[in-house]
């Protein structure tokens, strides 16, 4: 993040704009992938909208000469691609998870939040050995042609598993649950997207750490979500979904207190992981509980990831124009309100026919 806001020469709102680009093309993208899910499957959408990934990085790598503008334009086509790739991953937990018949979907995001962390590291290595963004970001969409095509094998057979008939795949969007959840999965993804966007530019700014370090403390960020993803399913198994939330998202308000006041950066890097442990479970389970009921899990989950993405289109600029008038380390603070926002409607997540 600061490598790529000093080579575009952009401000904390600038770059907001720039990531601005790939939320917007994945939220455009959410708004069709229920239908060609329903249509085509998971396995074919991951493994077709995977190219438009690929394209997109490349584009936005090779544009960072050409200014904002070039970069934009590659992070929107990649956004695309992840959007339907986002619905279509999320269809597929749900039936592996149904097929289980136990909780699964958070152990299933932490391959997200896993990729994230080796990301952060990587990024955090390059920074270190002054390879640029444009090597660094070519070298991630290889990894991605490279790895899909054989992973998208390993999904389960049948093409149009738990969906509404494509006709009424919109009936979702007026469901008082189904909305609740997408607020869940809203507020959740701020959270973890002012985490995720942020944390190294605010440990480099304000702190006054190298941007190697600042890669570091998002490295920090993103393994604690991990770990609360690998764990989360114990803990929902044992305590149930509304407490176990409940439960996360309580720690993860300590933590961003501890992140924005903490006086030295040992109190600061601690803060971050409670955070990450905080922002775990919410979007995960809200996709659960979203596929409850398997004749319209497609429509379901595709309201919930259409919120999720909102919340990450939402993320840059509005902390950007917050951090503009404060600074980016006290706009962190917007993180304490989405938490408990969290906690309290967190009953809707109480699955269908109670439990």
């Amino acid at each position: 993040m600061p490598a790529i806001r000093d080579e575009l020469g952009v401000s904390p709102s600038g770059l907001g704009v720039v990531l601005l680009a790939v939320s917007a093309g994945a939220v455009l993208a959410l708004l069709l992938s229920p239908r060609i899910v329903m249509h085509v499957g998971p396995r074919r959408t991951v493994a077709a909208t995977a190219v438009l990934v690929v394209a997109g990085l490349a584009g936005a790598a090779l544009g960072l000469g050409a200014g904002r503008g070039a970069v934009m334009a590659g992070l929107f086509v990649s956004g695309l691609g992840l959007g339907n790739w986002d619905v279509a991953l999320n269809v597929e937990g749900v039936a592996v998870e149904r097929r289980l018949g136990r909780s699964l979907m958070p152990r299933f995001h932490a391959g997200f939040s896993l990729g994230t962390v080796l990301g952060a590291a990587l990024g955090a290595a390059l920074v270190a050995a002054s390879v640029s963004v444009t090597a660094h970001l070519l070298l991630v969409a290889a990894l991605v042609a490279l790895v899909v095509p054989p992973a998208v094998r390993a999904f389960l057979p049948a093409p149009r598993r738990g969906g509404a008939p494509a006709g009424k795949s919109g009936q979702a969007w007026r469901e008082r649950r189904t909305l609740l959840l997408g607020a869940l999965a809203f507020t959740a993804g701020l959270a973890e997207g002012t985490g995720n966007d942020w944390l190294a530019l605010a440990f480099t700014d304000d702190y006054g750490t190298s941007q190697a370090t600042g890669s570091a403390g998002l490295a920090v960020f993103v393994t604690a979500m991990t770990a609360g993803r690998l764990a989360g399913p114990a803990l929902i198994d044992r305590w149930g979904r509304v407490a176990a939330v409940r439960a996360t998202c309580v720690l993860g308000i300590a933590g961003v207190l501890a992140t924005v006041l903490g006086p030295s950066l040992a109190v600061g890097l601690a803060g971050v992981a409670a955070w990450g442990i905080g922002v775990a479970l919410g979007i995960p389970v809200a996709m659960s509980a979203a596929g409850d009921e398997p004749g319209a899990a497609v429509g379901r989950v595709g309201v919930v990831a259409v919120c999720g993405y909102a919340a990450f289109l939402s993320a840059p600029p509005l902390v950007g124009l917050v951090a503009d008038r404060v600074g980016v380390l006290d706009a962190l603070s917007i993180a304490v309100v989405l938490l408990a926002a969290g906690a309290l409607l967190a009953g809707a997540y109480r699955p269908v026919g109670g439990g």
